[in-house]
């Protein structure tokens, strides 16, 4: 108990390196166990959606299991009732999730079934039925006519159930009776008495009860009850049974990641499960493969958001080892008094240890709360640092979250408890004289470990730019976007540390050449940061991974999102692309040739959330050229003045801006624009004539180039030319036939009004291509919305992180300064001027961190984003071609987290100046 009350009072001393050491170990835990939070939600979405979608008319998690009988008199079918009771009972328990339906049934082989009353008219005609029970009888039946059938034999007779409209199709009746053939285990023919007590119909046709055999096979049954067919039928009479069917639909809708292995693993076992019991008894229908494609997509995403989230994580652990140290450093006194009065070195590590591991149960409840927000934020983002109110995706804590906040935590702990041996084996001597030594080189700077990292990075870029890293069939895009965000994290810290290498070396080159020109608050900060410049590399190294991170991870998903976006843009051509149905006359004379009567085209430009229509006809032709073949093209007929204010555009893929293009399209009738390609192959330039055969007569119609382009809304150059024409102009030429209708769409605007309003004014839409609800989509796929998330997140985080280690390491390095700083007011240096002189330390750590992680950042966007491009999310061709992006909004935040840090820091440091005593800091003894 004492020493518990010695390590709260310590930690209280110390509160403010315990709460930043509580942030950090809770930040880290909270961050692990948000990102299976995410997927457990994001797979319960997908799951919701499959369950959505019927296979085959029936549910998604449907399971059907079938016994087949041979008909042998040697089949063993005693497991039977066994198996069904199995079924029933134990089955829903195995697979662990409730039963949205059902449904059983067991019959006898199908036998023609002869009246035993020759006298009952229509009646006496041969029918062939089966003598069955199955489950959803009565209870989802309504009798219409009679009494259900009662159990056994009931007056030398089987009472037997029939479907309403079997009766009315034989023409039977209640109370008819008939005679039934069945072989018993003998392998001899017994003959049954069969008497009709009553006749029912369904309540609900489309019950999931009929949901296997459905209601034909209702039709060509005699149902009886269980008791009597297992009973009176199979075991007193001995009869051999005919099929069994069992159909199960599961409800999934809050299966989580854990469950899919075992829930897998009992399905593949289920047929030598069935098989054991009952030989002839399988697995019809399963959803086993929808398991398998759940639990890759769920592997896979988590795979590739603990990839994205590793340079945080691994930022958080080392600010949480930095922040340890600093701390240890302090409470170097305390360590040696403990050590006066007996303490062991083992037993100052144990109550270190012991602090930290209360730290980290601590973050660890209170990080659940945290990693549940976390994981809402991640599954709100539609963009880097973009966050909209779509419908939250299901969030809960699972085992597999606390197992890896557990993990995450325990790793924090150990990186807070990593330096405590070190300083309980020092003793005040040996830190007297490692103080002493304290401008000597990091052990990274003397192993080269820097040069080592920047080769391993320059190699895994050598790699991915030969397509050995990432094989073909190796996992596809989520593989490559994992290495395209590791390796990158891996060479920014390398090259950060080879920065910091350099940067004592140009202090000291500039103090030598400006020594004799310098004012003094900067010659001394120069001299300062000169001499003792690896105390500052822990907090410039997570300065430049911070900014250098945010910098990458910006342009990351700032260009993933932009090329995907102009990728789909571009392929729609607008917002909307309709199709309608046109009426049509056929020739007299030919019955393949159709005139078309072409619909009011105002229809189309004023309903309701229209900005702008246009007329676009695609039709194939073949291109002559000087009275020679050139093969065939497309060949686009347009409106150019609705073209432009329709149409997508990027005005960086053109010489000039489109819009001249289109201004010289309506320059003529004839005018037209070629492909680039086509042009260059066959040396055409602008002003050359070209024949196009179009239309159902091979009509040539003649046209003069005025442009020449590579690329064109919806078009792509490498499936075949494509040549852009004035539709009036063609349609003069050549007889009319159906085009497409573009819309460019207001903002917001429901796509639905606009469709009812074209069929209020008797316009029918045939197909309909919606490019924006495709990017929605897009914007919502799980993997894409973790991306955005994990990248928004680990960038606040990082950004969080460095301001308080900023913090952190100003404040100690003040107080480990008390006493130069007296010193250096005591010698006449004004409060104004050692102010000065410490802003300028923090503008130059600062400034050039910034610095080094901007151009490193950039750096790393220029040499590893362009793999993306043949790999992107939806696998589609890079058309129009990749770009970087940087945008200048994500630039303008990082600024501003810059300017706060700093702001923090001037503050920190006048607090600092206005508190310091000359008389108390110039003094014997250690400064604290």
């Amino acid at each position: 108990m004492r020493i518990l009350q010695f390590l709260f009072l310590k930690m209280w001393q110390n509160r403010w390196f315990t709460l930043s050491t509580l942030l950090g170990l809770t930040v880290a835990a909270s961050f692990a166990m948000s990102i299976p939070m995410y997927a457990d939600g994001t797979l319960k979405r997908v799951v919701a959606k499959s369950l959505e979608e019927e296979t085959e008319g029936l549910p998604a998690a449907s399971l059907y299991m079938k016994y087949q009988s041979d008909g042998s008199k040697d089949a063993d079918w005693s497991g039977l009732d066994e198996l069904d009771k199995w079924i029933k009972e134990a089955l829903p328990d195995r697979i662990g999730f409730p039963s949205l339906a059902y449904s059983s049934r067991i019959s006898l082989p199908a036998s023609t079934v002869r009246s035993s009353n020759a006298e009952q008219g229509t009646g006496s005609r041969l029918v062939r039925m089966e003598l069955a029970t199955q489950s959803g009888i009565p209870d989802a039946v309504e009798l219409t006519e009679g009494k259900l059938p009662r159990d056994g034999v009931q007056g030398g007779a089987i009472e037997v159930l029939v479907l309403g409209d079997t009766m009315e199709r034989y023409g039977w009746k209640i109370g008819d009776t008939f005679s039934y053939d069945a072989k018993n285990t003998d392998g001899k023919t017994k003959r049954l008495q069969l008497r009709i007590s009553g006749s029912y119909k369904l309540k609900n046709d489309t019950d999931l009860n009929w949901a296997i055999d459905g209601k034909d096979k209702l039709a060509d049954t005699l149902w009886v009850s269980e008791k009597t067919l297992s009973e009176t039928l199979l075991k007193d009479s001995r009869l051999m049974p005919g099929d069994g069917g069992w159909y199960y639909a599961f409800d999934l809708q809050n299966i989580r990641i854990r469950d899919l292995a075992p829930l897998i693993s009992e399905l593949q076992r289920m047929d030598i499960t069935l098989h054991g019991m009952l030989a002839g008894t399988k697995v019809n229908l399963s959803f086993s493969s929808m398991l398998h494609e759940f639990q890759r997509q769920s592997l896979l995403l988590l795979a590739m958001l603990f990839a994205l989230a590793a340079p945080v994580l691994a930022m958080v652990l080392y600010f949480i080892t930095l922040n340890a140290q600093q701390a240890l450093e302090r409470q170097r006194s305390d360590i040696a008094v403990l050590q006066s009065r007996g303490a062991s070195p083992g037993q100052i590590t144990a109550l270190y240890a012991l602090e930290a591991a209360l730290l980290g149960l601590t973050a660890l409840l209170v990080g659940i709360g945290l990693a549940w927000f976390m994981a809402k934020v991640i599954g709100s983002s539609s963009g880097f640092l973009s966050f909209v109110g779509r419908k939250s995706i299901p969030v809960g804590i699972s085992g597999t979250s606390l197992i890896f906040g557990g993990a995450a935590t325990l790793l924090a702990v150990a990186a807070s408890t990593a330096p405590i041996r070190k300083y309980a084996d020092a003793s005040v001597v040996e830190h007297a004289q490692k103080r002493a030594r304290s401008a000597q080189q990091p052990l990274w700077q003397r192993l080269y470990i820097d040069v080592l990292l920047v080769v391993l990075s320059a190699a895994g870029w050598y790699l991915l730019q030969s397509g050995s890293l990432v094989p073909a069939g190796s996992g596809g895009d989520t593989t490559l976007q994992t290495v395209i965000f590791v390796l990158p994290a891996l060479m920014i810290f390398a090259a950060g540390l080879l920065c910091l290498r350099l940067f004592p070396l140009l202090l000291r080159y500039w103090n030598a050449l400006m020594r004799s020109r310098m004012p003094v608050t900067i010659y001394v900060t120069l001299t300062q940061l000169s001499r003792s410049a690896a105390s500052f590399y822990p907090l410039m190294i997570l300065l430049i991974l911070t900014i250098g991170l945010g910098v990458y991870n910006s342009s990351a998903a700032r260009t993933m999102d932009l090329n995907a976006s102009d990728r789909t843009q571009y392929e729609y051509g607008a917002d909307v692309v309709l199709e309608t149905a046109w009426e049509g006359m056929q020739d007299e004379n030919d019955e393949n040739k159709i005139y078309y009567t072409e619909p009011s085209f105002e229809a189309f430009r004023d309903p309701q959330g229209v900005e702008a229509a246009a007329r676009v006809w695609k039709a194939n032709g073949k291109v002559e050229i000087s009275g020679k073949s050139a093969g065939s093209g497309q060949i686009v007929g347009i409106d150019n003045a609705d073209f432009a204010q329709t149409a997508w555009f990027r005005d960086d893929l053109y010489k000039v801006h489109p819009y001249y293009y289109l201004d010289a399209l309506g320059t003529a009738e004839q005018a037209v624009l070629v492909s680039e390609a086509f042009a260059k192959k066959h040396g055409l330039k602008e002003g050359d004539p070209v024949t196009i055969q179009m239309g159902y007569d091979k009509t040539p119609v003649e046209f003069v180039i005025v442009g020449i382009l590579p690329y064109w809304p919806s078009l792509y150059e490498d499936e075949a030319p494509f040549f852009i024409a004035n539709l009036d102009y063609m349609y003069q030429q050549a007889e009319k036939t159906p085009y497409e209708v573009w819309l460019n769409m207001k903002e917001g605007a429901k796509l639905a009004t606009v469709l009812d309003t074209l069929a209020d004014r008797g316009i029918e839409v045939s197909t309909v291509r919606d490019a924006r609800g495709e990017l929605i989509d897009r914007r919502n796929h799980p993997a894409q919305g973790g991306l955005f998330g994990i990248l928004s997140l680990g960038f606040l985080i990082s950004l969080l992180i460095s301001m308080l280690g900023y913090l952190i390491f100003w404040f100690f390095a003040l107080s480990r300064r008390a006493v130069q700083l007296g010193i250096l007011r005591a010698m006449g240096l004004s409060r104004l001027q050692l102010t000065s002189m410490l802003l300028l330390e923090q503008l130059f750590t600062m400034g050039l961190s910034v610095a080094a992680g901007i151009g490193l950042g950039q750096l790393a966007s220029r040499l590893f984003l362009p793999f993306l491009q043949d790999k992107s999310l939806d696998n589609a061709r890079q058309v129009p071609p990749f770009r970087i992006v940087f945008e200048a909004e994500d630039m303008l935040k990082l600024y501003a987290a810059i300017g706060i840090m700093l702001a923090a820091g001037a503050c920190l440091l006048l607090w600092q100046l206005r508190s310091l005593r000359i008389t108390q800091a110039v003094k014997l003894g250690e400064e604290r």
